[in-house]
């Protein structure tokens, strides 16, 4: 499978690329997409949006396919900071339910907007455990009937810990909470099936695992739709936005989320990735990704390096995150050897469905020989 994958990745001739957690390879069948976008601008005719839109609807349906979820419950948009931030407008920080429940090992970008949601009356509660792992028991004390919303990622970027969802979604809707799920780091390389989840929101993105560019994607439980009026919104989100007349309500479906003009290229170029993944099936990538990072997890138990994050392959996303001394440095090193990971407070090496058992050996064996380099 692998085999036949790879000539569909040009980045892969030149390169040993273990980095899919930061940005994934990008399939040469998006060529064609910028080929005829261009021809397109070059003779603009307004009549294109309808392609267009119709294009953009269908790659929201194909990722809900892709994550068990019914056609019209996914929206795109640029980034997850913009589609976090309407998630947050919908609600009344009102006490005494006006708790935020995340941890510490969440993206950046969460805390700060509901820190940001602070001045509207959020109360963000981060559950610190000290360490790589999640205290899923610490977790499920701090979610009670204070609690508003539980916003949590699937698997940490920083580790790649997974997180008990199960767990934390029963016990957060036992006391009336809502769940948010950055599943970033993991739709693409571990199953996630969000009927079977019970998940409120998912949050996802199509530049890393799912070889993507440029486009995030948001899922809204569609019992919870029409509860749901984001105060951040735009044009396109309202319930007549396509006649251009003035908007009455916001859309039936996910699109109530959406904001204004879409920029649909990002989704086009995603969309070939996304099927080719598809094709696969997520079984068979996730077999794959952890037949890949237990051989990382052995090599570096062989050579002494520490695995920052759980070994257990139940516990672990597609990433394995590595200590080692002046991590920048040896990042930049390897990727003089073309050997290309990313550094976040500690090395990350994340194979993908393209990437085989031998280009992990040949990137542990240049980092051991980096390692005793910088030993010497």
């Amino acid at each position: 499978m692998t085999t036949r994958l790879r000539h569909h990745f040009p980045l892969l001739e030149t390169c040993v690329y273990l980095n899919s957690n930061s940005t994934g390879a990008v399939p040469r069948g998006a060529e064609p997409v910028l080929q005829r976008y261009w021809e397109t601008l070059c003779g603009w005719r307004d009549d294109v949006w309808d392609g267009w839109l119709n294009e953009l609807r269908a790659y929201g349906d194909a990722v809900a396919r892709f994550i068990g979820g019914s056609p019209g419950s996914v929206v795109t948009d640029a980034n997850v900071s913009t589609l976090l931030g309407r998630i947050a407008s919908c609600f009344d920080y009102r006490p005494s339910r006006n708790r935020v429940v995340t941890t510490h090992l969440e993206f950046p970008t969460v805390p700060f907007i509901w820190r940001a949601f602070g001045r509207y009356g959020a109360r963000l509660d981060v559950v610190d455990a000290g360490g790589p792992g999640f205290d899923e028991d610490a977790l499920e004390r701090r979610i009670d009937e204070r609690t508003l919303l539980v916003c949590v990622p699937h698997a940490s970027y920083a580790t790649g810990a997974v997180i008990d969802l199960p767990r934390l979604v029963k016990r957060a809707h036992d006391v009336g909470a809502l769940v948010v799920v950055d599943a970033f780091q993991t739709i693409g390389t571990v199953p996630f099936d969000v009927t079977a989840l019970d998940v409120d929101f998912v949050l996802g993105g199509a530049h890393k695992w799912l070889c993507g560019v440029g486009t995030a994607f948001l899922y809204v439980r569609p019992e919870l739709l029409p509860t749901l009026r984001p105060a951040a919104t735009g044009w396109f989100a309202g319930d007549a936005a396509l006649t251009f007349r003035p908007s009455s309500d916001w859309a039936g479906d996910a699109r109530r989320f959406a904001g204004g003009t879409p920029f649909p290229l990002s989704a086009q170029i995603s969309r070939v990735g996304l099927d080719l993944l598809a094709g696969v099936g997520i079984d068979a990538i996730r077999e794959h990704s952890l037949n890949c990072t237990e051989r990382v997890v052995h090599r570096a138990a062989t050579a002494g390096i520490p695995v920052l994050g759980p070994t257990a392959p139940a516990q672990r996303g597609g990433v394995v995150c590595l200590a080692v001394p002046d991590g920048e440095a040896i990042k930049r090193s390897l990727a003089r050897r073309q050997m290309i990971c990313s550094w976040r407070g500690a090395l990350r090496v994340a194979p993908h469905i393209y990437n085989t058992i031998d280009e992990v050996d040949a990137f542990m064996d240049a980092l051991e020989l980096e390692l005793r380099q910088v030993r010497s």
